[in-house]
C-alpha cells in the first residue's frame, strides 16, 4: 500500500515537472525557476517527502489541477421497449425452444434485470423473462419511444381528493374522486397544483395528495393472456361487451370511451378516436377485440380509473359520441391507421381539436 502511494505520488511530481517544463508563461531568466517551483505550496520538498500530509494535499491538487480525475459515467438506463410490428414472446431462458412465459405486444417496455449473448432478461408487469435482443431498443432509442407512446399518471394518495377548474383552495369544485383512481398529467409546471385532464378538460388537483408516475403499456403473461380471452369469450355469449362485433353492448363501449376522451371535441375528433381504437382492433399489434384494446394495460386513461364503466352503465352518453361510434364500427377512419392519440403537446401528426392522433 505504502510502496503504491509512494509510486503515485513520484509520478505526481513527475506531471508536474512537466506541467512546468510546457508552461511558456514562466520566465527563462535566472532564479525565476526557484521562485515559481516555491509559489506552490509545499514546494519541491513536498514531493520527494512521500510520507508527508502535503504530498498527499499536493497530489489531490495536482490531480485536480491536470484534470486527472476520472469523469463521473452516468447510470445506464435500464429501460426496454419492445422493437416489433405485432407480438414479442418473452421465455422462461434465453433460447428460442424455451418455454414462453408471456407476449410483449407494439410499444409495451419494462425494466432491464439481466444482459446476455444477445438476450435481456426484462420484467414488464407479471412477465419476468428473456427475450431476444434484435427485437428490442434500449437506451436512448427506448427512451424516446417511451417518452412518444407513454404517459404521466396522477394516483390519489388521499382518502378523497377535490377536482377542481382553477389551481386554487376557492376553484369550483368539478368532483370528488377517491383514493388510487389516476388522472393523466397535463402539466407539472404549478409546485403547489398538478393540472390533469378530467374528461377532455383542463382541471387541477394539490400536488400534495397525488403520486406522478410514467407509464408505458406492459405485456401479458400467458396465464394473463388465457384469462382475458375465456372472459371475453363469457362476455360475448352475455351479449356484453364481448369480442369485435357490431352489437349494441360493444358499439356503446366504444360509445363511452369516445364520450370520456372526446365529449368536448368536435364531431371529426370524436370520430378519430373511434376509429384509433378500431384501428388497433385490426393490427397484430394489439388485441383484437374493443374490449381487450380499450382495456389493455396503461393505455386509456378513463377505462383505468372506472370512468369508462360508469359511464357505459349509466347510459348518460353524449348522442354524437354513439354516431362516432357507429360510424368508426363501419370501418370510418379520418386519421388513416393511426394508432395513438395524446393532448396536443406540439408533437407531430393529425391534429384535430385538443388532441395530435400519431
Amino acid at each position: 500500500m505504502a510502496r503504491s502511494r509512494r509510486l503515485l505520488v513520484r509520478l505526481a511530481g513527475l506531471a508536474l515537472a512537466l506541467t512546468i517544463a510546457m508552461d511558456t508563461s514562466i520566465s527563462a531568466e535566472a532564479g525565476s525557476w526557484a521562485n515559481y517551483l516555491d509559489s506552490f505550496n509545499g514546494g519541491v520538498a513536498a514531493i520527494l517527502n512521500v510520507d508527508s500530509n502535503t504530498a498527499v494535499e499536493y497530489l489531490n491538487a495536482t490531480e485536480k489541477q491536470l484534470n486527472l480525475t476520472p469523469p463521473v459515467v452516468e447510470e445506464e438506463s435500464k429501460l426496454v421497449m419492445a422493437n416489433v410490428k405485432s407480438a414479442l414472446n418473452v421465455r422462461a431462458e434465453a433460447s428460442e425452444d424455451a418455454k414462453k412465459v408471456g407476449k410483449l405486444y407494439k410499444d409495451c417496455g419494462g425494466t432491464i434485470l439481466e444482459r446476455a449473448n444477445g438476450w435481456t432478461k426484462l420484467q414488464s408487469g407479471n412477465i419476468i423473462g428473456w427475450a431476444k435482443d434484435e427485437y428490442l431498443l434500449f437506451g436512448e432509442e427506448a427512451e424516446e419511444l417511451a417518452d412518444e407512446v407513454g404517459k404521466r399518471i396522477a394516483t390519489i394518495t388521499a382518502d378523497a381528493l377535490r377536482v377542481r377548474k382553477e389551481p386554487s383552495l376557492e376553484g369550483e369544485e368539478i368532483v370528488l374522486l377517491v383514493k388510487d383512481e389516476v388522472l393523466e398529467v397535463v402539466s407539472t409546471e404549478n409546485e403547489e397544483w398538478v393540472c390533469v385532464d378530467y374528461e377532455g378538460t383542463d382541471a387541477y388537483v394539490s400536488a400534495e395528495f397525488v403520486d406522478i408516475s410514467f407509464m408505458i403499456d406492459k405485456g401479458e403473461t400467458m396465464d394473463e393472456i388465457k384469462a382475458r380471452e375465456e372472459a371475453e369469450k363469457e362476455a360475448k355469449r352475455h351479449k356484453n361487451y364481448g369480442q369485435y362485433t357490431t352489437d349494441a353492448d360493444t358499439k356503446l363501449l366504444l360509445a363511452a370511451l369516445i364520450h370520456c376522451e372526446a365529449r368536448g371535441e368536435s364531431y371529426e375528433g370524436q370520430l378519430a378516436v373511434g376509429a384509433v381504437v378500431m384501428n388497433r382492433v385490426r393490427s397484430k399489434a394489439y388485441p383484437d377485440t374493443i374490449h381487450g384494446v380499450i382495456y389493455a394495460s396503461g393505455q386509456f386513461t378513463p377505462a383505468m380509473n372506472g370512468t369508462v364503466n360508469r359511464v357505459y352503465e349509466s347510459g348518460k352518453i353524449q348522442e354524437s359520441c354513439i354516431r362516432a361510434a357507429e360510424e368508426a364500427l363501419s370501418g370510418v377512419s379520418n386519421v388513416g391507421d393511426l394508432t395513438h392519440f395524446r393532448r396536443n403537446d406540439g408533437r407531430d401528426g393529425i391534429v384535430i381539436g385538443n388532441h395530435v392522433f400519431h
